[in-house]
């Protein structure tokens, strides 16, 4: 690196040195992926209980929810579904008034990793919108369910910023709230199921 040139990558702990401005598949491994979702907080961490609600914890939902509402979904859809948040594991979690703050580099560099993510685990770079819009809609009510159980929304203020589930898709749901540990392990146990299932159907 040019003496005087801003670093525009980061050292993860699998030994790969991922460039935030142009990363590549080579450089993202699930294990860093799982590692530092499990350590990112949603809500800027304004919620309730002794440890974090992590961006980990809350992928997992938002791949139940979406598994739920959409039965005959394609494993892979699943899996996308489970890496809606992944870049967050080297950005963070931003809180949409801040991302509205920071403007259009902030969702670009996002796209980006996104886009090396999805390439990495066989996804199509860009996904198609019908099967993005569902994977919104899973995020959507997961943000209305943790609004309400753990970040200290009235029902009244998350029914405003959020769409109400139907009772039936919260059946059973629940906010896990986890040592980082657990957490990580269960994402990285949810993502081999759902590569296992997609090569069955390969």
């Amino acid at each position: 690196m040019a003496k005087g040139a801003k670093r525009a990558w980061q050292r993860m702990l699998s030994g790969r040195r991922l460039d935030l401005l142009d990363p590549t598949p080579m450089d993202v491994e699930i294990g860093d992926i799982a590692h530092g979702l499990a350590f990112v907080a949603r809500w800027n961490g304004q919620t309730r209980g002794d440890w974090a609600y992590s961006v980990a914890e809350h992928s997992l939902l938002v791949e139940e929810i979406h598994a739920r509402s959409n039965p005959d979904c394609e494993p892979r859809w699943r899996l996308a579904a489970l890496l809606h948040d992944a870049p967050e594991y080297v950005i963070g979690d931003m809180i949409s008034p801040v991302k509205a703050a920071l403007g259009r580099e902030y969702g670009e560099m996002d796209a980006r990793l996104a886009a090396a993510i999805h390439r990495r685990f066989g996804l199509p770079a860009q996904l198609p919108a019908v099967v993005k819009r569902a994977i919104k809609r899973a995020d959507r009510i997961s943000a209305w369910l943790e609004a309400v159980q753990i970040a200290g929304f009235s029902r009244a203020e998350a029914d405003r910023l959020f769409p109400a589930p139907r009772p039936e898709l919260l059946q059973g749901l629940e906010i896990r709230l986890r040592p980082p540990l657990e957490t990580r392990n269960a994402f990285l146990s949810r993502f081999t199921q759902l590569i296992a299932e997609i090569d069955c159907k390969a």
